[in-house]
Parts: structure tokens; C-alpha cells; sequence
């Protein structure tokens, strides 16, 4: 075992800016040798790694992945984000893009935390370190269903898709799944369906539709009928099935797959930052 102590580690990490399990795997393999360590850490590009950690990275790319199962289709959906615009059209930040929502589909992680434990972890790290911006696995997503399709947004043609949809379906449902991912991009639905929004949500909007209603003056035989009518208001912007379709506003997300005999079971939407 490598022969060194807590105050080379300090002093390394001091002089680097590498974080304490760099330091350490440089360590043993440079058998304790602080010099060999800290060149191993320059040459394997993790300096300065630590203190890019507490920085912002509110910039990035959404990418997308649709594979087929036995009888269904699985869509995953990341956001990989970096400190600036320059490193978010970068060739190599795209492609290590591509690399995130491909680990994540073959390791099945749930969640950023899960990825960086995957071999993909290392190349993130390596990425950052060579790049010299925090990159980062911000949130991973998936939708299950007999059809999924996608829609990737770009606003700014400059850039990767800064805005990406996965819609699930039916197979009816799929030929106005794409349309309706177009309106979620641009709507920004928090529920499929009324029954998921929470109760405690539900209870606290009729709440303040009804002290909004009361310091408005409205008779309290109305108030009833008051709330309802502002707890519909508040469905409709936040509920997709409810929101006007943006094709055709006259009519329902809901009322639009209907027209197809087609269902909706799931989606996810990811803004970069947002």
C-alpha cells in the first residue's frame, strides 16, 4: 500500500485543484511519490477539477434515445449541461451527449447519481477536465408505451436542442404524437391528467381561489361556483389533456386524440436550465 498522509493529500489538492479521490488514486498509483502524483494528475487532465465544482452550469443540450422492447417502446431523455454556449455547440460536447443518454439506457440509472457510477462517470470527469468547464448529468427521463415519439427544439440554430419531448402512445395516439410533443414543448404541461395533480396542490389553489375571490368583494352564495370555475382555469393551463391545443386552440389536447380514437400515457419534457 502506497506510503502518504491526510497532508499530502492537502497539499496536492492545494496545488492542483483536483478533488480528494483523484489525489488519492494518483497517489497509490504513484506508490506516494507527491511529484509523480501530481503529474499524473496533469497528464490524465484533472487539474483544477475541485474548483470548478461550485460553479454554474446552466447551459447544454438535451439528447434523446428510443429503443424498441418486446412489445413496447422505452424513450430516455437527459440534459447534459456545461458552464457556457462555447462548450455546448462543441462537436465533442455533443458527442459526449450522445455517450449520456447511451450509458444511461444500457445501465438503466434512474438519476445523475446512479450514471456517475457507471463507466461513464470517468469520461464525464475526463470531459471536464479537458474541456475545463463543470460538466454535468443534470436529470434523466423516461416514458414507456406502445409508441414513443420525440420532438428536440433548437432556440438557436447555433446551438444542440436546447428544448426535447418524449410523448408514449398508443398506436392510434401516434399519429398526432408528434403534433401534440410540438405543443408540450411550447406549453410547458406540468400533468398528463387532472388526477395527477396532487391533492394537497388541488386544495391549496381552491384555497386561494376562494380568499382571492372573498377580498374581491364576491357574494358568498357565488363563491362556490367561483372556485370551480378558477380551479378549471388553473387545470386548463397546467393539465395537458385540458390545454388548448396549439394547432387549433378551439380544441383540446384531449379532444384532439379522441378525434384519432388514440391515448396518451405519458411524457416527459426537459429545457435546458429551466
Amino acid at each position: 500500500m502506497a506510503n502518504y498522509t491526510a497532508a499530502d493529500i492537502k497539499e496536492i489538492r492545494e496545488s492542483t485543484g483536483a478533488g480528494m479521490l483523484d489525489v488519492k488514486k494518483a497517489l497509490d498509483e504513484a506508490d506516494g511519490d507527491k511529484a509523480k502524483a501530481v503529474e499524473l494528475i496533469r497528464v490524465k487532465g484533472l487539474k483544477g477539477i475541485a474548483k470548478r465544482e461550485g460553479r454554474s452550469a446552466s447551459e447544454g443540450l438535451i439528447a434523446f434515445s428510443i429503443r424498441d422492447l418486446d412489445d413496447q417502446q422505452e424513450g430516455t431523455l437527459i440534459e447534459l449541461n456545461s458552464e457556457t454556449d462555447f462548450v455546448a455547440k462543441n462537436a465533442k460536447f455533443v458527442a459526449l451527449g450522445d455517450e449520456a443518454v447511451a450509458a444511461a439506457v444500457e445501465s438503466g440509472a434512474q438519476n445523475p447519481e446512479d450514471l456517475a457510477e457507471t463507466a461513464f462517470g470517468e469520461a464525464l470527469t475526463t470531459a471536464g477536465a479537458t474541456m475545463g468547464e463543470k460538466i454535468v448529468v443534470r436529470r434523466i427521463g423516461r416514458v414507456l408505451g406502445d409508441k414513443v415519439t420525440e420532438y428536440m427544439h433548437r432556440t438557436n440554430k447555433d446551438l444542440p436542442p436546447q428544448v426535447g419531448v418524449l410523448v408514449a402512445t398508443d398506436e392510434k395516439g401516434a399519429e398526432v404524437a408528434r403534433d401534440i410533443a410540438m405543443h408540450i414543448a411550447a406549453y410547458s404541461p406540468l400533468y398528463l391528467t387532472r388526477e395527477d395533480v396532487p391533492a394537497e396542490t388541488v386544495e391549496n389553489e381552491r384555497r386561494i381561489a376562494e380568499e382571492t375571490a372573498k377580498n374581491e368583494g364576491k357574494p358568498e352564495a357565488a363563491l362556490p361556483k367561483i372556485v370551480e370555475g378558477r380551479l378549471t382555469g388553473f387545470f386548463k393551463e397546467n393539465v395537458l389533456l385540458d390545454q388548448a391545443f396549439a394547432k387549433d386552440p378551439k380544441q383540446t389536447v384531449g379532444k384532439v386524440l379522441e378525434s384519432v380514437g388514440g391515448t396518451l400515457t405519458g411524457f416527459v419534457r426537459f429545457r435546458v436550465g429551466n
